[in-house]
């Protein structure tokens, strides 16, 4: 049996010579044409070194007040020695006769980087692979995946279309867009609503590119609020097909929710409880009548192709969380990110940074996130010991821990309050020698009375609007939030 030998061409990385040499004669022709596509073009994006070289030497002497062109390009290269490099003073003549004139510069110009990411592309590959076949030491297969993806996703940041500055009638468009939005749900709320009708008021909703912290001591019920807010959200959602085949959200959002503290399963249980009005521990305790089961898988296949998303990964980096929120916005869409809770994001710093530096940095990148997904980001934050030694418990700005990047970052900072918690370990002793306690105790159970089933969602910083405090129903036997006015002739539940 013959065998044969088939010979195979070498792969030649994708570039363009002719679109390179276009875009530099352009330049040397007239340097206002740098000004257009300095934000698309980097030296390193042009595949012949001589063209990266003159990209780079030209970009350097526009930006410092320079002519750049065949005179002065050829004087530089030849006292650096290195006129040779780029071709010779002829190349710097052929470049002209190559220039490309109007628009069609742009067009070179994403043609050049396309084919710098494509090459990039193939770097990348290779060096997976390469890393998967030899890996070092401390890689395992988890650890591959997480440095490929961050390379993937500066691929994907480098290929997305340049965003600079934007025209004010560009501004007032969106503007325009934004009020319609307000205008058509009753002139309230701009944002994604929460379905929490007094804090939509105060706030006019989530805003795209918001920062929010939510904030509160242990028990207050932060995580729930978050829960609410985040169900409330998906089971909202509607959307419009468009004709690229992409979905505009039109009401409510798709949610990311990262549960740091607590595994998917405990989360999806509080939805359960809060849903259906059986108590989550009596939902793990397996305490079901056949009316709650029932209840239950009702419930469960009502809310199965809900848009919500949960990432229980504990531990996780600001890094990972950011780029698995890329990529759930790639992938599926996304309209509101939840973190609970702040404390818990790990960053790549040395062990040795102050924890406050770190906090700095999660703050600053969750902000960078929300802005430039345009989405809100929701972050759940622990808050000091030091509401605990004042006579009054409401929190406040100063109880904040690590308080100053997160105070600075936040667009709103919302505190979550229940006076209840704190009055029902204040009850006072009945004593008979001493008649004043029976009044003491009168204006406890008055008091609790009052606060009974009510919790405070207190705003202590908005960019947007006023400061204030919203005061909400709460189920402590379900954790569940809801309005606290509501109409009784629709409903006897303010949960409804």
């Amino acid at each position: 049996m013959n065998q044969q030998t088939t010979s195979h061409a070498p792969v030649v990385s994708p570039h363009n010579l002719a679109a390179e040499a276009a875009v530099l004669g352009a330049i040397l022709f007239d340097n206002n044409v740098y000004q257009y596509i300095a934000d698309i073009l980097r030296p390193v994006d042009f595949y012949a070194p001589a063209h990266n070289l003159l990209y780079e030497v030209a970009s350097n002497m526009i930006q410092t007040g320079r002519v750049a062109d065949g005179v002065t390009l050829r004087e530089h290269f030849e006292q650096k020695e290195k006129l040779t490099e780029i071709g010779g003073g002829k190349y710097l003549v052929d470049l002209l006769d190559a220039a490309a004139f109007g628009p069609e510069v742009k067009d070179y110009a994403r043609i050049i980087r396309d084919l710098a990411i494509r090459r990039e592309l193939i770097r990348v590959g290779g060096g997976i692979q390469a890393a998967s076949l030899t890996p070092e030491d401390d890689d395992t297969g988890s650890t591959l995946i997480n440095k490929a993806e961050r390379a993937l996703f500066e691929l994907a940041e480098r290929g997305s279309s340049e965003r600079g500055f934007s025209s004010f009638a560009e501004a007032l468009a969106e503007s325009l867009v934004t009020a319609e939005a307000a205008f058509k749900r009753g002139g309230k709320i701009a944002g994604i609503p929460s379905a929490l009708r007094d804090l939509d008021e105060q706030l006019g909703g989530f805003h795209r590119s918001d920062l929010l912290i939510l904030a509160g001591r242990p028990s207050m019920g932060k995580t729930s609020l978050a829960t609410n807010i985040a169900y409330n959200v998906a089971n909202a959602y509607k959307y419009e097909a468009q004709e690229d085949g992409s979905r505009k959200t039109v009401d409510g959002g798709i949610v990311a929710f990262f549960s740091l503290e607590m595994s998917s399963e405990q989360l999806a249980t509080r939805i359960l409880a809060e849903r259906t009005g059986i108590s989550s521990h009596d939902i793990r305790q397996g305490k079901l009548s056949k009316a709650d089961f029932e209840r239950l898988s009702e419930a469960t296949a009502e809310m199965q192709n809900l848009p919500l998303y949960i990432d229980d990964t504990g531990g996780i980096s600001i890094g990972e969380l950011t780029a698995r929120a890329r990529r759930l916005r790639r992938s599926v869409g996304l309209d509101l990110i939840v973190i609970d809770y702040l404390q818990l994001i790990t960053t790549a710093s040395n062990s040795n940074a102050n924890r406050v530096q770190e906090v700095t940095q999660i703050t600053t990148a969750l902000k960078a996130l929300a802005k430039d997904l345009n989405v809100p980001v929701m972050a759940l934050s622990q808050l000091s010991r030091a509401v605990e030694q004042r006579d009054d418990k409401r929190p406040q700005l100063s109880d904040l821990r690590e308080s100053g990047s997160i105070e600075q970052d936040a667009d709103i900072v919302m505190f979550v309050f229940r006076e209840e918690y704190y009055l029902s370990r204040t009850e006072p002793p009945a004593d008979p020698n001493d008649p004043s306690s029976n009044d003491k105790w009168k204006a406890w159970r008055a008091r609790m009375d009052q606060v009974f089933g009510t919790a405070e969602v207190i705003v202590s910083k908005q960019r947007h609007g006023p400061i204030g405090t919203v005061k909400l129903a709460f189920d402590a036997r379900v954790t569940r939030f809801g309005n606290l006015e509501y109409d009784a002739s629709k409903s006897s539940n303010p949960f409804e």
